[in-house]
């Protein structure tokens, strides 16, 4: 859980004043307003493709959910049918007081078949910008979102050598599309994810894990009619990150190509590792995690995204859990996102996009503590000099997440599964405050 935030606005202790010798009745001073964040500041949240589109169904995750058995408790079916209603997904960030949204395309749609790219496919995702262009908010476009084609899988997926050029070739495709009219554009989502999964505690429950992932994908691959099926999620980290890191570049490049002044970069995972004990192996989860992401930042990246849900403690043999118990294997903790952008930062030396953050909680009391908690982290770092241009809160509605279906509340806006309302949250509006005001 994250620390109360402190009350915005203080009253000033009250200074006795002389006045013919007798002290004169105390003065309440005026409020101290907290300082504004910059112009421009980029106000936003955050979805992806498969946990809110539905029915992407020539998605590898599509394969995998509907195999018997499977991991997954529910199928994202028509998930939020955003793909239908996207124009009030949009309406709704405007109506919270937001200025962007980050979404993303899914691969598995515009190339349902290797090789051919769907002009009715991307042709929809321009009717998603021109959306955002109409309500004045701002597109931050991923480019990959965890999914990637069933036939892609089907070819070993992140493991196979030809993955980084067939991703850059997708992306080439896409840039020429709709590069011209989105504000910045993230390549990959995540693509330390394995290694984050590596330093979570419970190391013997994340192999049983793996095994009966691997067990499901040896199913996946029947049903796809090959000998191999490698999904990104839980894929054993050594197999894919040489090509995750050649993909993001090669991106990046293909990128740039098409329009050389659009901010493009990751989004990386960053949980905040701090040290418990003597001759804690906090600085090695780092490394491992972050390191190969940083040089590859460096290179090619004009921002980092740093998507971050809180902190794992690590001691002298390894992650330690959490005290509290909860869903997560680490402490959903506030303050560490103004650690971790400080830390990406410092590393890189690049300015820094909250490309997500939020918290899973089904009391809404609990999301508003959270997001006073973080953004005063932030703004600290800030002030401190840290250059971040915008943050994108984790999610606006509430979505598929992955291995543990519809379940967890993620979002600023719940949703009727029958009826695909979207109800906005207090915090919708609490976060939208701040948002209008630029300022906490």
């Amino acid at each position: 859980m994250s620390e109360a935030t402190t009350t915005r606005r203080q009253v000033l202790q009250a200074i006795p004043l002389l006045a013919g010798g007798l002290i004169a009745r105390p003065l309440m001073a005026r409020p101290v307003a907290a300082p504004s964040f910059p112009k421009g500041f980029m106000w936003g949240a955050a979805t992806a493709g498969h946990q809110i589109e539905g029915n992407n169904i020539n998605s590898d995750y599509w394969v995998l959910e509907n195999l018997k058995p499977t991991m997954f408790p529910q199928r994202s079916g028509d998930a939020c049918d955003s793909y239908h209603r996207y124009d009030d997904d949009i309406a709704l960030l405007q109506s919270i007081g937001l200025n962007s949204y980050r979404f993303s395309v899914e691969w598995a749609r515009i190339e349902p078949v290797q090789g051919f790219f769907s002009i009715a496919e991307i042709d929809y995702y321009k009717r998603v910008i021109e959306a955002c262009r109409r309500r004045n908010i701002r597109p931050a476009v991923t480019f990959h979102h965890n999914v990637s084609p069933r036939w892609f899988a089907a070819l070993g997926g992140w493991t196979s050598t030809e993955a980084p050029k067939l991703f850059g070739n997708y992306c080439d495709h896409v840039a020429r599309a709709l590069a011209g009219d989105i504000d910045i554009a993230f390549t990959i989502n995540e693509p330390n994810v394995n290694e984050v999964v590596d330093w979570m505690p419970g190391g013997g429950k994340a192999s049983r894990g793996r095994a009966a992932f691997a067990s499901m994908s040896i199913a996946a691959a029947k049903a796809v009619g090959s000998d191999k099926f490698s999904a990104l999620l839980f894929a054993p980290s050594a197999s894919v990150t040489p090509q995750l890191l050649e993909a993001h570049h090669q991106a990046f490049a293909a990128i740039k190509a098409v329009r050389g002044d659009l901010p493009v970069g990751a989004a990386l995972s960053v949980f905040d590792y701090q040290a418990v004990g003597p001759d804690s192996k906090f600085e090695t989860a780092r490394n491992e995690v972050l390191g190969a992401w940083i040089q590859a930042s460096k290179k090619s990246g004009d921002f980092v995204g740093v998507q971050n849900y809180g902190r794992v403690m690590v001691d002298g043999n390894g992650p330690v859990s959490p005290t509290k118990p909860g869903p997560y294997p680490f402490e959903q903790y506030a303050p560490s996102l103004g650690n971790t952008v400080r830390l990406m930062h410092e590393a890189t030396g690049k300015p820094i996009i909250v490309s997500e953050n939020g918290i899973d909680t089904e009391d809404d009391s609990v999301r508003i503590q959270f997001i006073d908690a973080a953004l005063t982290g932030l703004q600290r770092a800030m002030t401190d000099g840290v250059p971040v241009l915008g943050y994108f809160h984790w999610s606006l509605i509430d979505n598929f997440e992955w291995l543990q279906g519809f379940k967890p509340k993620f979002g600023l806006a719940s949703v009727d599964l029958t009826t695909f309302k979207r109800t906005p949250k207090p915090s919708a509006f609490h976060l939208g405050s701040i948002a209008k005001n630029n300022r906490l």
